[in-house]
Parts: C-alpha cells; sequence; structure tokens
C-alpha cells in the first residue's frame, strides 16, 4: 500500500497576522512531501509514525462526536494494525507544515462523504474544510487555523483574506531566465516548537501596545506585502518586506533565535536581502527574500539556502 503524495507548504506572509485577520498567502511547496505507507520491514522511525498515528486515531474517535467530521475508524485501525505510517521528508519543527500534510492524507483516505479537490470549491466548501482541518491538526500543536493541511490537500496557492474569507489564489508564475530575485529558505538549524511560540504571542496580546503595533504596522505591512506579490509589484513589495521585517525584529524577538539577530539586521541594513518569520519561528526554517540572489549568497555564505520562487 501507498497513498498519495501530500506536499509541504510554505506561508509566504501572514504568520502570526492571520491570528488577528490580517490577510495571508501560501503556497504549495513541492520540494518536501509525505505519504501513508505499509512495509513489510518498518525501521525505528516507521514504528514511532505507526505509534503517533495510533494515538491520533485515538483523538479522531474523541473529536467525532463534534459531529463535523466522520472517519471509517474500522479501515483506519486496521491499517495501522497492519503497520502504517506517514513516509515523509517534511521536516518537523521547521515551519512548512508536516503535521499537515499528514493530516490532509489521513482525511484523504478515511473521512467519509469528503470535500474532493475535483468538486467546484466554492467558499463555503473551502471554510468548512478549513474547519475539518484545524480540528484535526489540533491534536498536533493546541490550536490549528486548518491552513496548512487546507493547503497541502488542494496542493493550490490559498489567499487568505481574514479567518472567514480564503480562496485559491493565482500567483504570478515564475521563469528563472533573467530573474535575480528570489524568495528562499534559510535553515537554522534548530528545531523549532509551535505551541511555546503561540503562547508568548498570546501573552504579549494582552498589552495594548503590542495590540496597536500588531494592527498598525505588521498587519498593514503585510496586506500590503501580499497585495503587491498577487499583483507582481517588486519594487513596492521589497520596500514594504522591508518595513515588515523591521517590524518583526523589532516586536517578535523571543520567536527570531538570539544568533540570527545580527544577522537580521544585517540585511535590512545592507538592502542584501530581507527575513522574515516561516510559520511560528523559534527556530526551523527562516524565509528570506532578495531582489540578487548571488548578493544574497555571498552575504550568507555560512548557510545553507534553498530557493521556493524566482522573481
Amino acid at each position: 500500500m501507498k497513498g498519495p503524495l501530500f506536499y509541504s507548504k510554505i506561508l509566504l506572509f501572514g504568520e502570526y497576522g492571520i491570528i488577528k485577520d490580517s490577510k495571508g498567502l501560501s503556497i504549495p511547496y513541492n520540494f518536501f512531501k509525505g505519504a501513508l505507507k505499509v512495509s513489510e520491514t518498518p525501521d525505528q522511525e516507521a514504528i514511532q509514525s505507526n505509534e503517533n498515528l495510533r494515538n491520533f486515531a485515538t483523538y479522531l474517535e474523541e473529536i467525532q462526536d463534534k459531529g463535523i467530521v466522520k472517519f471509517d475508524f474500522e479501515k483506519l485501525h486496521s491499517d495501522i494494525n497492519s503497520g502504517m505510517y506517514f513516509d515523509s521528508s517534511i521536516p518537523q519543527g521547521y515551519g512548512v507544515g508536516s503535521s499537515g500534510a499528514l493530516v490532509a492524507a489521513i482525511y484523504d483516505k478515511y473521512a467519509a462523504n469528503k470535500i474532493t479537490v475535483l468538486e467546484n470549491l466554492t467558499r463555503d466548501k473551502l471554510l468548512k474544510l478549513k474547519e475539518i482541518f484545524g480540528l484535526m491538526e489540533s491534536f498536533f500543536h493546541g490550536k490549528s487555523s486548518g491552513l496548512d493541511p487546507l493547503n497541502s490537500y488542494l496542493s493550490l496557492p490559498i489567499l487568505i483574506h481574514s479567518k472567514d474569507d480564503i480562496e485559491p489564489a493565482g500567483i504570478p508564475s515564475q521563469s528563472v531566465e533573467n530573474k535575480k530575485g528570489a524568495v528562499f529558505l534559510l535553515d537554522s538549524g534548530i528545531v523549532g516548537e509551535t505551541a511555546p511560540m503561540v503562547s508568548i504571542f498570546m501573552e504579549n496580546m494582552k498589552q495594548e501596545g503590542f495590540r496597536s503595533m500588531l494592527k498598525n504596522q505588521f498587519v498593514k505591512y503585510t496586506d500590503a506585502c501580499v497585495d503587491d506579490f498577487l499583483k507582481g509589484d517588486v519594487k513596492s513589495l521589497f520596500s514594504n518586506i522591508k518595513e515588515l521585517s523591521h517590524v518583526v525584529l523589532d516586536n517578535f524577538k523571543p520567536m527570531i533565535p538570539k544568533q540570527f539577530h545580527t544577522l537580521w539586521k544585517h540585511g535590512i541594513e545592507t538592502n542584501d536581502y530581507y527575513l522574515k518569520l516561516c510559520g511560528s519561528g523559534g527556530g526551523g526554517y527562516i524565509l528570506g527574500f532578495t531582489q540578487d540572489f548571488d548578493k544574497a549568497q555571498a552575504s550568507l555564505k555560512d548557510y545553507k539556502l534553498e530557493v521556493v520562487y524566482n522573481f
């Protein structure tokens, strides 16, 4: 048995902001992927994954009475007992949606009356999926928006207008020829954990000053970046990303690993690149934007960079 592939995702814009109704833009990232499998000779990782699936199945039975989704538990338990596991190259704690891909795979295979990708995806269907996925993914890190599994399930860019308004988005197509600019991932080499970062954010939200900064600066620049990116207005985009990078450095320090504070500042001062959080931060990947990838690479020569998108 080998199930279909589900890909990782990158939230280009909107981390933390979407909790407070900023815009967001999430894109599939096909470099990492995962699938449900059964192996005759499972290794330690497969055995551990199988155990995790068993716990997840128990959780899914507990949420069954919420009535928003039903699963074929007989089939699910039978497959888990046969040694099913999630075979994934998606790194955990890196902000690229490892639990999202697993949730999408389980929904795809075991949900009764599932909403499929081939249907006419109305706004109501998308919101329904997002609600189901949010409930399912809460097992992994407390409260979930459901966006990561949605992105993985649909394998489409998703534009988030607000909590209750999302749609598949067309992003400017990219040809690599003559394009010097790039969005890239920088590997921090540290595993991040979502739950502690989100709880720091929620704690900060109790302060008037932080709330006001979020609304008047963070959300403002995030929304502008999303609009610029979708329009393909690179000049305006980089001016807004620079502001956004600055706001994050000043107000989200706990989410940026200490050894990257200087690097972050260096990008803003030299304009070689601008960094921002990828997911909840605290480690994992850091997202970078540059108008000249060669220059950024030279500046960040001690780090491993992966290009995600070319301008």
